[in-house]
């Protein structure tokens, strides 16, 4: 019974620890579209994008694949923060007019680039200035605009000067096993604590 003990407190530890290392890690991830655009256009276009934000290495790494598009890119960045989560417009967040090294006039491309996000070069200077006038406050704002679905990945074109395919960013759901584990771990540091007591 002891070693049951023992694996349920092991479990109980493993389950608590492993939010808390990933913490300051969140990877967000949206499919782009016409139909996501406001207003919406009858694209073909189609593509993705993960953005991974480390909040220890203060980076922000900007995974994109899109094709299809009807008109040649002229440019693409991270728009925030929305007053409701998944509608409407903001303006841009992140570097202006584009992503550096973003794959301009083309109809097709890839894109991976990290930012460090302790530049203001890695900021729209409008963005820095609305949200505090720092960076560290402009930093605050995007974090919070992605967590709460209110920052979109947009990728501007000369069909659509206003956005051709866009789509906003968000945070996967925990898989309910994550769930499980967290309760069998938590059921285990209970048990502990009852027999310590008794």
């Amino acid at each position: 019974m002891k070693s049951l003990t023992l694996l349920a407190t092991a479990a109980a530890a493993l389950a608590l620890a492993l939010p808390a290392a990933q913490a300051h890690t969140t990877v967000y991830s949206t499919t782009l579209s016409g139909a996501a655009e406001a207003p919406p256009n009858a694209s073909l276009g189609t593509g993705t994008t993960t953005v991974t934000l480390n909040l220890d290495l203060m980076t922000m790494r900007v995974q994109a694949s899109f094709s299809g598009l009807t008109g040649n890119v002229t440019a693409s960045h991270i728009h925030c923060c929305t007053v409701v989560p998944g509608t409407s417009t903001a303006g841009v967040a992140s570097m202006a007019p584009s992503f550096l090294e973003f794959p301009l006039g083309g109809t097709s491309g890839t894109y991976d680039k990290t930012f460090d996000l302790t530049l203001a070069s890695s900021y729209n200077p409008a963005f820095i200035t609305a949200n505090g006038g720092t960076v560290s406050t402009a930093l605050s704002a995007l974090d919070a605009g992605l967590d709460s679905g209110r920052a979109y990945m947009n990728i501007h074109s000369s069909f659509a000067g206003g956005g051709e395919i866009r789509g906003f960013l968000a945070a996967p759901i925990p898989e309910p096993s994550t769930y499980a584990l967290m309760a069998l771990g938590l059921l285990g540091v209970a048990a502990a604590s009852r027999r310590r007591r008794g």
